[in-house]
């Protein structure tokens, strides 16, 4: 499917684990966005100083990765200690190794085999895109979206706003798909806050008790980190 991989333009954009493939992993540098929770996570826990190493959701094999790697498993949404919840990791200290499994975000950073791999979120869109602008190459944007009850690829207003706001700060051509989370993102960006608690995924998350999440997550940037993957593991790049 040549046809699809958009590689006229120098920003591209696609969705889920057929954009890593077709999309990203043609492209010297990828940018994964996983609004609600996985990349605002890595945003808050880089920014304190955190390291993030991404691993495979619901694999019982997590706890003696983590040990391997002198890290800490962060657990499920909603459990005590460091969760996918962004509110959880406000206080992690820095130094801190943590492993974060994930069914989206995480997943995506595995099949991605881009020489360059970063994870963005509204809170950090504008660093993510100075960074990107001293690199050289096309740009692969990939919206991770969620997940419908058969496991299928359920795409979502946040994470098409989160790509699109990296893209708004880009500078080259676009595609037609990028130039329409593009258009998204600058039609959304006035009430972004409310937006994100209205849509299906914030109506979820604040359903059962994450308010707090979504209100860390529409902090348009709030945030100058860039996670960067380097040997498996997202370190902050400071801008």
């Amino acid at each position: 499917m040549k046809f699809a991989g958009q590689t006229p333009y120098a920003v591209r954009f696609d969705w889920g684990s057929q954009g890593i493939e077709n999309i990203a992993n043609r492209c010297p540098v990828a940018v994964i966005v996983d609004v609600l929770s996985f990349s605002t996570c890595v945003d808050v826990a880089c920014s304190r100083g955190a390291e993030v190493l991404p691993y495979r959701y619901k694999d019982e094999s997590a706890l003696a990765f983590a040990s391997a790697n002198n890290a800490v498993l962060a657990k499920s949404r909603g459990s005590a200690g460091f969760s996918l919840s962004p509110a959880s990791l406000a206080g992690v200290d820095a130094g801190t190794r943590l492993v974060l499994p994930s069914p989206n975000g995480s997943t995506l950073t595995g099949l991605c085999k881009s020489p360059v791999v970063i994870t963005a979120c509204l809170r950090n869109a504008d660093a993510v895109a100075e960074h990107l602008g001293r690199l050289e190459g096309p740009v692969a944007v990939i919206a991770a979206g969620e997940r419908w009850e058969d496991d299928s690829l359920r795409p979502c207003f946040e994470d098409l706003v989160g790509a699109g706001a990296v893209i708004h700060a880009l500078s080259g051509q676009r595609s037609p798909e990028a130039a329409v989370a593009e258009a998204a993102f600058v039609s959304a960006r006035d009430r972004i806050a409310a937006l994100l608690r209205a849509c299906a995924s914030g109506v979820e998350l604040e359903s059962r008790g994450f308010a707090a999440d979504i209100a860390i997550a529409a902090a348009v940037g709030e945030s100058r980190c860039v996670p960067l993957l380097v040997a498996g593991a997202y370190i902050r790049v400071d801008i």
